[in-house]
């Protein structure tokens, strides 16, 4: 591939990147201006899917771009940064549709695939529970066999867009024959699944997709909801976690240079003395320091991004956590500067920065908290012992 140095969108930043990826992400910043911070979601997603992008990581013979990794997080950075993210392309695309397409099954691939690629079709990923949180090992939601069919039954929490999802990637545990303990499993519930009930839970973030609980009560599957292998489940689990905490750095990225760019401008502008406020070193530094550590968090995201479509699990497994880590500490601090530099106005509905304050948390906690990476580092990375 050709190389070449090109400019963010925002034109604030600068790296290296093939001019393929750099006409992509001039092509999603302009949808994205065109809808701003004002958009309605399913709006742009039909608009982003028919123009290829939400499914730029899928199999080109199932309607796909042909792309990875790299390209489905640069297109959710691009939206974000323009101020209109897809939340959703975290995880019917990026977990769902990378799961589908590496394990299910010819049939799997034929049904969901085109629809995910598109956008015509959106997928649900249920792992979370209430009394299992970042502890996968202890999730009880379980899958016995009742002839040909799948019986699952347990209970999911802070489970993203199932209202608006056709069908929902369910981790559950099934029984080893061999050994009698429990193994996890991935099974596709379509949203009207019998015995499949979900209930909206009341959040004080501000977002278009609903947070749900789910109840699965003796939730009947065929055979063909088995996603891949009975005896490889977490592989393929994990499969799907590492883009899921390389899309969570894009989605927090994008959140950081939106909140960056509307405090730099702001500083350009806003005029209190003789000179514009941006002149002052009490508001130039941290928004200087906010820029480096977004830039240094999206070097990590790429490097992430650019070990999984490579094939390397495991190299990608601590450069995804990394750069989940990274990202949403620079979107947090960005966004606290930024609601710092414009002041009273940062809190206003005009400026559209103080309903980012509790969304850059979102960056923080999900899918794994802060701390639970700091874990992963010191014992995968640094080979400390484990406290737990």
């Amino acid at each position: 591939m050709s190389r070449s140095t090109r400019s963010t969108g925002s034109g604030h930043s600068s790296i290296i990147e093939s001019e393929e990826h750099t006409a992509l992400r001039a092509a999603v910043a302009a949808l994205g201006r065109r809808h701003g911070r004002g958009y309605d979601r399913e709006t742009l997603w039909r608009e982003a899917g028919k123009l290829g992008y939400l499914g730029v990581n899928l199999p080109e013979e199932y309607g796909g771009g042909g792309g990875g990794i790299t390209e489905l997080s640069l297109v959710l950075e691009e939206l974000g940064a323009a101020g209109c993210p897809l939340l959703m392309m975290v995880v019917s695309p990026a977990i769902c549709g990378t799961v589908i397409s590496r394990f299910g099954t010819d049939e799997q691939k034929r049904q969901w695939l085109p629809g995910l690629a598109d956008g015509s079709r959106t997928m649900a990923f249920g792992i979370t529970e209430p009394d299992a949180g970042s502890n996968s090992h202890r999730i009880t939601t379980t899958a016995r066999r009742d002839g040909d069919d799948w019986v699952l039954n347990g209970r999911k929490v802070f489970i993203s867009g199932v209202d608006i999802a056709d069908a929902t990637l369910i981790v559950g545990r099934t029984e080893d024959a061999r050994t009698g303990s429990l193994k996890p499993c991935l099974f596709i519930v379509p949203r009207d699944t019998e015995g499949f009930h979900r209930s909206p839970i009341e959040m004080e973030l501000r977002a278009v997709e609903k947070q749900f609980e789910l109840v699965l009560d003796d939730v009947r599957l065929p055979a063909g909801a088995l996603v891949g292998d009975e005896d490889a489940g977490l592989l393929q689990l994990f499969a799907g976690l590492n883009p899921e905490r390389v899309m969570t750095a894009a989605f927090a990225l994008g959140m950081g240079r939106y909140a960056l760019d509307r405090a730099v401008e702001y500083a350009r502008t806003r005029q209190v003395w003789k000179e514009p406020i941006g002149a002052h070193q009490a508001i130039a530094h941290p928004l200087a320091q906010a820029h480096i550590e977004l830039e240094l968090a999206r070097l990590m995201m790429r490097k992430a991004a650019h070990l999984y479509d490579a094939g390397d699990d495991t190299g990608a497994g601590e450069a995804a956590n990394m750069a989940k880590y990274a990202a949403g500490e620079a979107c947090v601090r960005a966004v606290d500067q930024a609601v710092h530099t414009l002041g009273g106005n940062g809190l206003t509905r005009e400026y559209g920065l103080a309903s980012l304050i509790t969304a850059a948390r979102v960056a923080r906690i999900a899918p794994v908290s802060r701390e639970m990476i700091l874990n992963y580092v010191s014992h995968q990375s640094l080979g400390l012992p484990k406290s737990y």
